[in-house]
């Protein structure tokens, strides 16, 4: 039997698509990959580069996402790979996918809005409800159930919910 050489580009979108599968331990309905978390693969003579970027510095989940990624690549045949992490460019909400937003939402979860530039800074966002859309919503505290969401209640339906932070 005569296998073949994978080729460079093969080797790296089963790399991706083996990486992407990975979940943000924190927010089970996300991958990586809708968060924006997964930022490039490369190969260099059949060595596989994993690049991810954390939501914010310090993020606790990095470590077990790195792990995932490393069991994920080894469950599709790839041994030969590292991950990287790099803090430049800073992470922003505006990398998440469509689908990651609705992702959220269906979670119970306010998806950042994207690109709300200094009206973030002054808490001048109308933060749609999750549950029934309302967006007469109100912050209740800065921070949430993880360090990358807040806390803000519905003035309609007085459901609390996370709102997942712009960054």
């Amino acid at each position: 039997m005569v296998t073949r050489a994978i080729s460079d580009s093969e080797l790296r979108a089963r790399a991706w698509d083996a990486a992407a599968t990975v979940v943000d331990p924190e927010i089970p309905v996300l991958t990586i990959a809708d968060l924006g978390v997964l930022r490039d693969i490369s190969v260099n003579d059949g060595r596989v580069e994993v690049t991810i970027t954390p939501t914010y510095s310090g993020c606790p989940a990095m470590n077990m996402i790195t792990l995932e990624i490393e069991t994920a690549l080894a469950r599709a045949g790839i041994g030969d790979a590292s991950v990287r992490t790099v803090l430049a460019p800073a992470w922003t909400t505006d990398w998440m996918s469509a689908e990651g937003r609705a992702k959220l939402k269906d979670y119970g979860i306010a998806p950042p809005q994207a690109a709300t530039g200094r009206r973030a800074l002054f808490g001048a966002l109308e933060i749609a409800c999750p549950q029934c859309g309302s967006i007469d919503t109100e912050q209740l505290s800065e921070f949430g159930s993880t360090s990358c969401k807040a806390l803000w209640r519905c003035k309609v339906c007085r459901e609390p919910f996370d709102y997942f932070k712009c960054h």
